[in-house]
């Protein structure tokens, strides 16, 4: 009789099994990528009423929902990620930091210098630019950790 290995749900979600030394390393950029995350939703949400005084209620719901997305995305994998490689999570973090201040950038320049046509444009365009952006440098980063490895 051959015997076969079947491995367990704890097998499969040990990653450290996999990525022994992912823990090893100290992240400086966590606390601070955490309280850029809170202060690029807070200010965001700050620009957006600032933008739409005279919106209907369901529409400024939809439009919050929508610009705080990135930056609850961006928390959610901060907390899913601590098992992952130290490289991927850095640049989590730096990815964090970036669509915080970016955000707060065009939020605050369209705060500034409000468009008379396509007024929203910007509360349409930087939340999924932002997710997009993360995403990629996120991904990269996994695939070069990955690469390292081989």
């Amino acid at each position: 009789m051959i015997a076969v290995w079947v491995p367990t749900p704890q097998h499969l979600l040990d990653i450290k099994k996999y990525f022994p030394y992912s823990n090893s390393v100290p992240e400086p950029l966590r606390a601070p990528a955490r309280i850029a995350a809170l202060v690029g939703a807070v200010g965001s949400l700050i620009f957006l009423f600032h933008a739409s005084p005279g919106r209907p209620r369901t529409l400024t719901a939809i439009f919050v929902i929508w610009v705080l997305l990135p930056f609850a995305a961006l928390v959610l994998t901060d907390v899913l990620a601590k098992s992952w490689p130290a490289l991927v999570r850095a640049t989590l973090h730096r990815a964090t930091l970036v669509v915080a201040l970016g955000s707060l950038a065009f939020y605050g320049y369209d705060a500034l210098r409000p468009r008379k046509a396509q007024a929203a444009f910007v509360y349409v365009m930087v939340p999924p630019v932002s997710c997009l952006l993360a995403a990629t440098a996120v991904a990269a980063a996994a695939f070069v950790s990955i690469e390292r490895k081989r």
